[in-house]
């Protein structure tokens, strides 16, 4: 997903907004969570959501997300966001986030998600890490 970064999405110094890139993190999550079961989704946590570089305007905001693990009817999504430099290509690791995104039935009702099976080795160890994050979650709970 790519967003251009227009003067109302940014504070007094010309950087984007924290919470203008939680809420497109959420969107591109969202998206990622439900082409991956086919079903409506709602966002159940955001986790370890870091800020490591500021978006200038009239930079490009450029988010990638990846079904990390599914369980039952809940899912885990990675999302990284790059902000890139329109006239020179040059892009830069802005953010990262984990989210946890529930499957929803027609009615409302919590439903179920495909198995998720990876397919490489970085693939294995995103599920395990999932996995480490998903009981640190239901423990803190």
């Amino acid at each position: 997903m790519t967003q251009l970064v227009l003067p109302e999405h940014t504070n007094a110094v010309g950087t984007i907004f924290g919470g203008q890139v939680a809420a497109w993190i959420d969107i591109c999550g969202a998206i990622s969570a439900q082409r991956f079961c086919r079903r409506q989704v709602v966002t159940a946590s955001i986790d370890e959501l870091i800020f490591l570089n500021p978006i200038q305007r009239g930079h490009i905001a450029i988010f990638q997300a990846v079904v990390n693990a599914a369980w039952g009817s809940s899912m885990e999504v990675g999302v990284a966001v790059d902000g890139e430099d329109p006239l020179t290509g040059v892009r830069t690791r802005t953010s990262t986030a984990y989210l946890t995104f529930v499957a929803l039935n027609s009615d409302g009702s919590k439903g179920r998600v495909p198995t998720l099976v990876p397919d490489t080795d970085g693939g294995e160890a995103r599920v395990l890490e999932a996995n480490a994050r998903r009981a640190h979650r239901l423990r803190a709970r």
